[in-house]
């Protein structure tokens, strides 16, 4: 079920959520089911100190990953890479020069398994990933041996996914939005508007839900984020069109539902989400689990979302308003959380210095 003119290559605390059907993502099977909980209104977690800046006056940055202990962060608009040190100096890893910008086009998702980085971008012909060989050593790395694993995914200035991440089973997820055309979503000899699995390599995997198909799940948007429990539970962060943004949790071969179910629809033809959020107070985005617990970047919200994924209730806010945009969070390997603020890409106001990554640690956000 591929489109023809895609080509894959041969080289691919916290406090409160509403827990619906589980899923283990290396069996691919689903598990007991809760309903899920609409969250239009959330409490605020306590603010006891202020973030410390790790790195600042990034341009437009989208996307942030470890390799190994070095951080790498994705530019938009400019199709840098950087490196981070643990002083916030950067230095440019690499430039994609081809790729394209425009809207919420550009240089997107970073993912690293070693010893390969893979990223999520727009190019002319459309959006595509591409795995690259990381060399040499913290503040000297090099990319090497590009190879695009897939090509031609739907793009547009809007609804562009771009998100990647490597699962607990090592397999390579992708978002894919819908680009603006809805009905994509429910298509499945398309891939936009669905979550997509590779191997490290590009190919298919053989468990993979639809024969010879890298779609994972489908009636998706715009997904913006991915994660996993400890458990092996996926879940993604979407954006919704006008009334409610998502927080789904995806299982093999699922229907999400879009263009004809935002948010809970009590709908047995399609996944509701676990939680809904007004979209004046989300856009989702970037997302990272720590101890359990559930970390969102929002983007038109402003705001860190918390969800305690022990126990089925609403989530928790944090530092509303307080830095503007935030596009995308990560757990180091101290224990610390690490977000991106994204007020530089032309639809925030940007603040002294940004865009900046900030540094906080979950204890406080404990009551």
């Amino acid at each position: 079920m591929r489109p023809g003119p895609v080509a894959i290559g041969k080289t691919t605390a916290y406090l409160g959520i509403a827990l619906a059907c589980a899923v283990s993502i290396t069996a691919c099977t689903a598990q007991p089911s809760a309903p899920p909980v609409n969250v239009s209104n959330s409490g605020s977690a306590s603010q006891t100190a202020e973030p410390r800046i790790v790195a600042d006056e990034l341009n437009a940055p989208w996307s942030m990953v470890f390799a190994e202990s070095t951080l790498l962060v994705s530019e938009r608009d400019s199709g840098r890479i950087l490196e981070i040190d643990t002083e916030g100096n950067q230095r440019q890893v690499s430039k994609l020069n081809d790729v394209v910008h425009g809207g919420e086009g550009g240089l997107l998702g970073l993912a690293y398994q070693r010893p390969y980085l893979f990223a999520y971008s727009t190019a002319a012909e459309g959006n595509r990933i591409q795995r690259f060989e990381v060399t040499g050593e913290a503040g000297n790395l090099s990319l090497t041996n590009p190879q695009t694993l897939i090509s031609g995914l739907p793009s547009a200035t809007i609804h562009n996914g771009g998100r990647l991440a490597i699962g607990p089973d090592l397999m390579l997820y992708a978002t894919v939005g819908d680009a603006g055309n809805e009905s994509l979503a429910q298509d499945l000899d398309s891939f936009g508007g669905k979550i997509l699995r590779l191997t490290i390599d590009g190919e298919v995997p053989e468990d993979n839900p639809f024969p010879d198909s890298p779609v994972f799940s489908f009636g998706h948007r715009n997904p913006q984020g991915l994660a996993w429990a400890s458990d092996g539970t996926m879940y993604a962060s979407e954006f919704g069109q006008n009334r409610w943004d998502e927080l789904n949790l995806i299982r093999a071969g699922a229907n999400y539902g879009w263009p004809v179910t935002e948010g809970i629809a009590n709908n047995a033809d399609y996944v509701d989400p676990l939680q809904q959020w007004s979209t004046e107070s989300a856009s989702p985005s970037g997302m990272s689990i720590h101890q359990d617990a559930l970390y969102v970047a929002n983007l038109r919200g402003e705001r860190l979302r918390i969800i305690d994924l022990s126990s089925p209730s609403d989530s928790t806010e944090a530092f509303t308003g307080s830095y503007g945009r935030f596009r995308d969070a990560v757990v180091t390997a101290a224990g610390e959380l690490w977000v991106l603020t994204n007020n530089t890409d032309g639809r925030g106001t940007p603040q002294e210095s940004d865009d900046k990554i900030l540094g906080i640690f979950p204890a406080k956000f404990s009551q």
